[in-house]
């Protein structure tokens, strides 16, 4: 995958489905799937042996259009903290958190709480003051959403419930990892990504936008532009990035390439193999993991059913933009259904 003629840098390829080994009467079945059934999909990305195969914007957006990606922005944090290993900013992802927060006062007696590391936060194993089941999440986000000081407030709850080393998924916890960039690099997470992650691949490079306000719109929803930080000046780690679904394309090469762009290693290879080692908890390095059928994949999923879906065996980056509603439909009937059958070879 590292000879391909060109990158995308600049601009991406398109080919005819067909020039791809894709067949196009079966790939335009997303142009009725997607109106008909998943009617909060605002532009889909197809790429296939490095071209764009399909392209399409709904909703009145278009490829210029940046998107509110909600958690995709995990595995972008996830990529960043890789980037800070290979540099030796942070020393490996068996490091304590707290010794990224001297000032910190943890309780002397609190040693679950001192033996947190980098690992749990990016495998979601890190214990926390509420609980979470397959069904429903109780995570307090909008309490999140009003503190001064969001970093404090997550490390007082980090460490209050179970065991390190269940699976509880947490965003307040890869807000930490945000802080973390930002200690270890001395610049914020945004400031980092487009040095080290968004300039190398072509993707837009974002502004420091001010935050005037942290109500529900400007944190969650329609105001979110940019790449949103907290009160404190860092870049939320947990959700509040915004990319075209171009972009999204782009990110999603790089992983699909093994962390390699156009001859230069941007996150190393091991780290993509981490982030992508399936486990019981189908979860890992920020990366959501599936395996069905003997095919493999792993995807950076958003709440209103943003994803970016790597599939290696067949050479396939899926890029989906998508508003934020509750209980958006599942973007995997989409590629089962019209997309991995339009593979031809």
């Amino acid at each position: 995958m590292t000879g391909r003629e060109y990158w995308p840098t600049g601009e991406w390829r398109a080919a005819e489905p067909a020039a791809a080994g894709m067949d196009a009467d079966k790939l335009a079945a997303l142009d009725r799937q997607i109106p008909a059934l998943h009617g909060n999909i605002n532009g889909v990305v197809v790429v296939r042996r490095g071209t764009i195969v399909y392209e399409r914007y709904f909703n009145r957006f278009g490829p210029g259009d940046a998107h509110n990606v909600a958690s995709v922005t995990k595995s972008v944090v996830s990529a960043l903290v890789g980037i800070a290993i290979d540099e030796g900013l942070i020393r490996d992802v068996d490091q304590k958190v707290l010794d990224f927060f001297p000032e910190y006062s943890a309780a002397p007696g609190d040693f679950q709480k001192r033996s947190i590391t980098i690992r749990h936060l990016l495998n979601m194993t890190a214990p926390f003051a509420w609980k979470t089941t397959d069904a429903r999440r109780f995570e307090p986000l909008d309490r999140l959403r009003r503190q001064r000081d969001w970093v404090t407030y997550t490390l007082n709850l980090l460490g209050l419930n179970g065991q390190p080393g269940k699976f509880q998924y947490c965003t307040a916890g890869t807000h930490l990892l945000s802080a973390v960039i930002s200690r270890a690099a001395g610049m914020p997470a945004r400031e980092f990504a487009n040095r080290r992650l968004f300039k190398p691949l072509g993707m837009n490079e974002i502004p420091d936008y001010e935050m005037k306000s942290f109500g529900l719109e400007d944190v969650f929803g329609k105001n979110v532009r940019g790449w949103i930080k907290d009160p404190a000046g860092i870049t939320v780690g947990g959700f509040g990035l915004t990319m075209t679904a171009r972009d999204m394309a782009r990110f999603g090469f790089l992983y699909l390439n093994r962390g390699c762009w156009d001859g230069e290693t941007v996150v190393s290879e091991e780290w993509v193999e981490a982030s992508t080692a399936m486990n019981d908890n189908k979860y890992s390095y920020l990366w959501w993991l599936r395996e069905e059928n003997g095919l493999f994949s792993f995807a950076a999923l958003g709440s209103g059913g943003s994803a970016i879906c790597i599939i290696p065996k067949k050479e396939l980056v899926i890029a989906i933009a998508a508003k934020i509603i509750a209980k958006p439909r599942d973007r995997w009937e989409l590629i089962e259904e019209c997309i991995l059958p339009a593979v031809l070879d």
